[in-house]
């Protein structure tokens, strides 16, 4: 029983301890860049070239953060990780479409996704991700989730970050995306490592209209 309790809290501390190292450090790298690795090994093909440049939230566009926002969580400042309005209406389409509920994760979610834990739907992943998420709202503020999201999410295969993503699919750094390209780079979210934003479908293009159509209209406070 002691050495149980010793697992227990073991489990219950680290990911506090986790969440206060990147308050202050930037990570060098995440168990999702590790896992695609072994990954691609034990699938026996070569794994795709690891590409991950760090850059402040300063120096990411506001076209970007702003059409991130749009697609994934505009209510990212005004709730604590956990989107409920969003749930409910998640909730609400799939009664009324017989279908399973889509999902509602927040950019707080995703970020503890991406950061901590692996992709996937498994009810642990769930769990340990609502666990992480609470304690990055705890202990982290919001324009720093917002940059750790912006440097670690998976955008192609082997494609971390938005610095990363602007060198690879337009060649150029990430202050010099187009409005246009951010969106693109945006919508590609979903499903980054199937859908290439150079190279769109009518799907994606679609994605990337909507929200440009939606970001004008987005009202958040100061993302600097």
């Amino acid at each position: 029983m002691k050495w149980l309790a010793i697992i227990v809290a073991g489990f219950v501390i680290f990911p506090i301890v986790q969440v206060g190292c990147v308050r202050m450090v930037n990570p060098p790298l995440t168990p999702l860049m590790l896992l695609r690795q072994a990954e691609a090994h034990f699938e026996r093909h070569r794994p795709a070239p690891r590409a991950y440049h760090w850059i402040d939230l300063a120096q990411m566009p506001n076209a970007f953060l702003r059409c991130v926002l749009a697609s994934e969580d505009q209510r990212f400042f005004q709730h604590h990780g956990f989107d409920w309005q969003e749930v409910e209406i998640a909730r609400r389409e799939a009664l009324r479409k017989g279908t399973p509920p889509r999902g509602a994760s927040t950019i707080s979610m995703q970020c503890a996704r991406s950061l901590f834990l692996w992709q996937g739907r498994s009810w642990i992943r769930k769990g340990l991700e609502a666990y992480y998420t609470f304690w990055m709202e705890a202990f982290l503020s919001k324009r720093r989730i917002l940059e750790l999201y912006g440097n670690v999410i998976e955008m192609g295969d082997g494609i971390y970050g938005l610095e990363a993503a602007a060198q690879f699919h337009y060649r150029v750094n990430g202050r010099a995306l187009t409005r246009e390209q951010a969106a693109m780079l945006a919508a590609i979210l979903p499903n980054p490592r199937e859908w290439d934003p150079t190279r769109p479908s009518a799907k994606l293009i679609a994605r990337a209209v909507r929200i440009l159509q939606m970001e004008p209209a987005l009202k958040v406070p100061s993302l600097r």
